[in-house]
């Protein structure tokens, strides 16, 4: 728990504030993502359907596209980051090596969806351990307790 502390203490001192905007950036492309799921419901049991997880995908759907907008949303307002980061980065996993990695890395049929969800995973590490910033709601908060 020690590590953890002084992980988020050497965040929160080399935390530059541009880095909030795409933390907001990175959060409302996740909410895009879920309302696209939410939109066409199956598109995403089609994609997962091409995978071995035949036996689980309408749960997993379900999932996927509420976690991807509520995550999304409490991402791109600062509001319990990390927490909300842990719940998304299972599912870039999943898409990065079980979803997109079997329609090929660059093919024109991916239409980036690999490299999207790479860089999306990527930046979702990143923000784990940097937290929401100053420019958040947990910062506010953590400035307003009696509010």
């Amino acid at each position: 728990m020690e590590t953890i502390s002084k992980i988020e203490l050497w965040a929160d001192t080399h935390h530059p504030k541009w880095i909030d905007f795409i933390r907001m950036a990175l959060g409302l492309f996740i909410l895009y993502k879920g309302i696209l799921f939410i939109a066409n419901t199956n598109a995403l049991m089609e994609m997962m359907s091409n995978s071995d997880l035949q036996f689980f995908n309408l749960a997993l759907a379900h999932y996927v596209a509420f976690a991807h907008l509520v995550g999304g949303f409490m991402i791109a307002v600062g509001l319990l980051t990390r927490f909300a980061i842990i719940f998304q980065i299972p599912i870039l996993l999943g898409a990065v090596f079980f979803i997109n990695i079997n329609q090929g890395f660059l093919s024109a049929a991916n239409n980036l969806e690999f490299e999207l969800s790479l860089i999306v995973l990527i930046l979702l590490v990143v923000f784990l351990v940097y937290g929401s910033g100053k420019f958040s709601l947990d910062h506010w908060m953590k400035n307003h307790p009696n509010w």
